[in-house]
Formats: structure tokens, sequence, C-alpha cells
């Protein structure tokens, strides 16, 4: 490394400056060191919320002495808005405050939230009376309740904010111009993925025990500490960061072609695309040079954004687009299919931290004298993910290139798909367990008591839970390379925001089926208080239906889809043979 300082020594970038606002010195800022405090902070707000997450479920029913249904609402509503604030945070970051700010101010805020919590946990005020035999269990109050989702949903603000810069400031600190900068950006990306499902794993198996052995207080408050310690850890790196100035939010040119078109749409088109306005491979508001993309025949109505209106005298953004605006954005209303038939994905996800959670409460969870915490199952999820990762790189893609020949292995798509039949087979799984379980609960008398151990061991739950965790180590993957690949270059903020979206939207999807499923069967609930008196069974068939409906809709999508440098490929074969104005 010292031999390189020489050569470095006063090299500045061209799109990077340091704290002062100075061009930033590639010696001097930057690199693994920078990313690795970038690289902490995501690891403990994944500790930190999954930490919470996943035995939050056992908390809602024990100590707040919330029903099963709305237990399991309340845990899918933290995760989806979680996810879906990633959007504002992504907004805010490009538009206002940058990445840096970004994260240091929404991390305070998470911060805040779960102090909250933990304070909540060790003031009896704030919970209800612990349940007594001969009376029946007091459910937590309006204020205790108040005081319960403040602290969440603080938490969930914190952790959108937060996880939509992380990845993108990390990132940041290297040069992608630089061929061992590049390289070394392509080896944060893994780390990133192996570090926040390190952080996932101590959540589900330390944190886990603490919170069930030592009393919540401890868990919760070692998540205060946690991000409290990530945030300095961060903020003393600030002199090694290098900062990139704002570009603006991709949403801001959406909307404006979006209003553009339909301002205009009572204009007539043009029959040659070449009288719409488009760059001459340079974008005038940003003074950035932007690839000219050619024009396509799909969605034409948004080429309306893009006619001159002779009868507009103030040209704007807002009723002015280029063409290659136009097509950026059609770039990405193509991937709208895709994004909308991953959501059921998530939707099954989110059993593991709900449902999944209350079937191990009721089993036999020893291990001669240990008892393992009931949401420590997950670590079998978690497991799977970590093992399906190397697998598929080590194992799977050798055999797919040397016997299908296929010299990246599966595409995006293939590995979604995989993904999402992999989930329909875990709810086959966690059905046919859960009728296992209940027969065994009816043959020992024990169907009527909620707090009873059916002699059934816990890890006839583990297949469903390696089914989800396999599954989403190639969906996750897929996913955020398909987003990431096939959006327009500038929009891969605001297109890592629409993937975890998917994620938001699966929770949201699942707490909209428990509410109707729980009052459509009312008097013989599927999802009862006392879960040996239900039929959760059917809920997991319900879902394996819907997911296997989804997965006929997602192959149709997929299959729609035509790969963008695929499809840019052939529009260039096209120009170079006929190279006319015509053309179009």
């Amino acid at each position: 490394m010292a031999s390189d300082l020489p050569q470095t020594q006063g090299k500045t970038l061209p799109d990077a400056w340091d704290y002062k606002g100075r061009p930033a010195e590639r010696s001097k800022t930057g690199g693994w060191t920078s990313s690795a405090m970038i690289l902490g902070v995501e690891a403990i707000e994944r500790l930190t919320t999954l930490g919470i997450a996943v035995n939050l479920v056992t908390y809602l029913t024990g100590t707040m002495h919330l029903a099963n249904a709305t237990s399991a609402n309340t845990v899918t509503n933290f995760l989806g808005t979680s996810f879906m604030l990633t959007l504002l945070g992504g907004f805010v970051a490009d538009t206002f405050l940058g990445r840096y700010l970004t994260i240091a101010i929404f991390a305070t805020v998470q911060a805040m939230g779960i102090t909250i919590l933990t304070i909540s946990t060790i003031i009896p005020s704030l919970r209800p009376p612990k349940c007594h035999n001969n009376t029946a269990c007091i459910p937590a109050s309006g204020t205790q309740l108040n005081v319960l989702y403040l602290a969440l949903y603080l938490t969930a603000l914190g952790t959108g904010g937060l996880k939509s810069s992380v990845s993108g400031f990390g990132s940041d600190q290297f040069d992608d111009t630089d061929e061992k900068e590049r390289k070394q950006m392509s080896s944060f990306f893994g780390w990133f993925f192996f570090l926040i499902n390190i952080g996932a794993l101590c959540a589900v198996t330390i944190l886990v025990y603490i919170q069930d052995n030592l009393g919540r207080e401890w868990g919760y408050g070692i998540c205060a500490c946690a991000i409290v310690l990530g945030l300095i850890v961060f903020l003393s790196g600030t002199r090694r960061y290098r900062f990139k100035k704002l570009v603006g939010s991709p949403l801001t040119q959406i909307a404006t072609v979006l209003v553009g078109a339909w301002s205009k749409r009572n204009l007539e088109l043009p029959s040659d695309p070449s009288f719409l306005h488009d760059i001459d491979n340079f974008d005038e508001g940003s003074k950035k040079k932007k690839q000219k993309l050619p024009h396509s025949d799909q969605f034409r109505f948004l080429d309306k954004a893009a006619i001159k209106d002779p009868k507009v005298t103030v040209v704007t953004k807002w009723n002015l687009s280029t063409l290659t605006d136009v097509e950026e954005v059609k770039m990405v209303v193509r991937m709208l299919p895709i994004w909308a038939t991953t959501i059921m994905f998530w939707t099954v996800y989110a059993q593991m931290t709900t449902f999944s959670v209350s079937q191990a409460t009721t089993l036999d969870r020893h291990i001669g004298n240990f008892q393992i915490p009931a949401a420590s199952l997950t670590v079998f999820f978690v497991g799977s993910i970590l093992l399906t990762v190397p697998i598929y790189d080590r194992i799977i893609v050798p055999v797919l290139r040397n016997v299908f020949k296929k010299s990246n292995g599966l595409t995006p798509l293939q590995r979604i798909g995989v993904g999402l039949i992999f989930s329909i087979i875990a709810m086959i799984a966690a059905a046919l367990t859960e009728i296992k379980r209940l027969r065994t609960a009816e043959s020992h008398g024990l169907t009527h008591d909620p707090t009873a151990e059916i002699p059934t061991t816990v890890f006839w739950l583990i297949p469903q839970f390696i089914l989800v965790g396999s599954g989403e180590a190639l969906t996750y993957v897929g996913q955020l390379d398909f987003f990431l690949k096939e959006c327009p270059k500038g929009m891969k903020t605001m297109s890592t925001g629409l993937f975890l979206s998917t994620l938001s939207l699966g929770f949201f999807f699942s707490s909209l089926l428990v509410t109707i499923v729980h009052k459509v069967t009312g008097n013989s609930p599927w999802i009862a208080d006392n879960i040996n008196e239900g039929k959760l069974y059917d809920f997991y068939w319900l879902l394996a239906i819907l997911a296997g409906l989804n997965l006929v809709l997602f192959l149709g999508c997929a299959k729609w889809y035509v790969y963008k440098d695929k499809r840019l490929a052939e529009v260039g074969i096209e120009l170079e043979e006929l190279d006319e104005p015509a053309f179009h």
C-alpha cells in the first residue's frame, strides 16, 4: 500500500469532494476504510430492526395481550412501513440533504425510537398487568399502545431513511473509472449483503435469547446502544468520506414526463419521432452528459411530453421533456409488471416473522436442558440465506456454465422465478406441518390450552424456514440485480427504493389478507387467539394458491420483458445497417 502513495498523492477525483467541499484526494479519502464505517451502520441497522421485529409478535401477545391477528398485523405493518419509507429517504437524500446527512439524521431518529421502546419495557405503567390464572388478561390501553406505536414508527422512519442511502454512500467511496477501485466496489456489495445477514443472524440468536431470558429491556437497550455506537463510528469517518453533489430525484423527472404527457394529451404525435424535442447527447438542465436513447414504440402516449407546443411561450421542464427523458421513464414503466409480480414472495416471507414464530411457541423447543427461544428458529432462515449464496456461486453457476452453456448462471428473472417456486413449496410444507401439529394437540387433549407444550419437536418447522430463506437469497439478489441493471443511468437510488417497496407492499398485503381472513372466518376463525383452536393451515393453503397464481403471472411478464442491453443492441444493429433518418 505504501508504494502506491507517491503515485496517488495529490491526485483528485473529478466528481467527488471532501468534507470541506474541496476536490477529494484519492489517497486521503474513500476506499475500504471509509466503506467499512458505513457497512457497520447497516449491519447494526439490520441487527436492530430484525432484533425487534422477529420477536415482536410474542411481546405483543404475551406482554401487551393483543390478539394473534392484531399482533401479526402490527409486525407486518412495522416492517412494511420501514421498507416503504426508503422511497422517502431516497428522495430526501437525492434532492435536499445528500446521503451523508440523511444517514446521520435518520440513524438519530432510529436511536430515538428504540430508546422510547426500551423505556416502555422498563416503566410498569406503560404495560398492562400480568395475567393471573383466575382472571382474564387485560389488553394494553390506548395510551400504552400509543407509546408503543410511537416507538415502532420512529424506528421505522429511521430505518427507511438509513437504508435508502447506506449502499449508495458506500459505493460513492469507490471511483468506478479506476479499475482497481471498480473491483473493490464489486467486493463492497458482496460484503454489504454478507454483513446485513450477519447482523440478522446475531439478532435471531443472541438478541432473541437476551430478550427471552434477561428481559426485553436488556434486548432493546442493547439495540439502542448499538445504533448510537454505529452512529458515532459513522460520524468519526467524516474526514475520510467522499461526497457527491446532489443530482436531484429521478421521481421529479418521472413526474415531469407524466404531467407533460397529460397536459398535451389532445395534441397529435408527429409521424416522425425526430420532430420530438431531444438532447444532443447533452442535458442542458444538469450540464451533464447524458446517454441519448433511441425511440421505442411502446407507451407512445408518453411521447407527447416531448412535443413542442407552439402555444407555450415559457418553456420549462414541466411542459417540455426530452425524448431521452421519456425513454428513461418508459424503462421504468417496463419494469412495473415484474415489480408487481414479486410482491407476493414477500407476503410469504412475512409469515416467518409472525405465525411461524407463534407455531414455535407451542412446540417442544428443548435440546437437552436448553430451551430454544421461539423466535430463534429463524436462525435456519438466515442460515439458509448465507448458505444458498455460496452454493449458487460455487456449484450451481459452474454446472449451468458447463452443461447448459450459460456463462453467467441464471438471469435475474430466472433467479426470481426459482425463488417464487420455493415460496409456494414453503407454504405447502407449512400447511402440512400445521396439520400435524394440530392433530398431535388434539390427540393429547391440548387443543384448548394455549400455554401447553405440544409433544412434537419444533424442528418440524425447519423446512418452511429453509425454503423461504433460500428463496429470499435468490429473489432478493435477482431483484436487486434486475432493478439496478435495467433502470436508466442516474436512477439507481430510486430503482433500489422501487425494489425495496416490493418488500413493503408484501408485508402490507399480508396484513390485509390476515384482516380479511379474520373477518370472513369469524365464526370458525382460521387465525384464532388460541392458535390450537384455529385453522392456520387453511391460511397457508390460501397463500400457496395465491403464490401459484402469481407465479403464472410472473412467467407471462418475464416472457414479455426484453432486457435493456438486448433491446438497445438490437436497435443499434438496425441503426448501423439502415443509417437513415427515415428509420423511425
